[in-house]
C-alpha cells in the first residue's frame, strides 16, 4: 500500500475522469490531471464486471500500488492519475497471463508518459 496522501479519494477520481484526456493501452486506460502538490497521486478503478470477487479486486489494486510505489520516488512533475480497467477485460488471480498482461499495461502506460 501507498500513503493515504499518494492515493486519490472518490471524488478527486471522479473530477480526473470527467475533465481530463484519457490515453489507452489494450486492457487499461490512464487519465491524467496535472495537480499544484509536489508529488503524484494515483486511483484505480476496477468494475465489478473485470474480476469474478473481491479477493481478485484486492489483489490487482495491491499490485497497482506496489507499482505506485516504485514511482513516487522516480517524478519530476506532479499529476493526479486515474486507471481504469476496460469492461471486457477479465482479470483473474489464479492465471498467469492475466497478471503478467496488467502489468505489462501499467508500465507502457508509465513508461509512455513518464511518470
Amino acid at each position: 500500500m501507498i500513503a493515504k496522501k499518494y492515493r486519490l479519494t472518490e471524488k478527486e477520481t471522479k473530477k480526473v475522469l470527467h475533465k481530463w484526456k484519457p490515453f489507452f493501452s489494450y486492457w487499461i486506460v490512464l487519465n491524467i490531471m496535472k495537480n499544484t502538490l509536489d508529488y503524484n497521486r494515483f486511483s484505480i478503478v476496477i468494475g465489478g464486471k473485470s474480476v469474478n470477487t473481491n479477493v481478485d479486486r484486492n489483489f490487482f489494486r495491491r499490485k497497482f500500488y506496489d507499482k505506485c510505489n516504485w514511482n513516487i520516488d522516480n517524478n519530476w512533475q506532479s499529476y493526479d492519475l486515474v486507471f481504469v480497467v476496460k469492461k471486457q477485460t477479465k482479470l483473474e488471480k489464479k492465471e498467469e497471463t492475466s497478471i503478467i498482461t496488467f502489468e505489462k499495461d501499467l508500465n507502457f502506460l508509465l513508461d509512455k508518459y513518464k511518470i
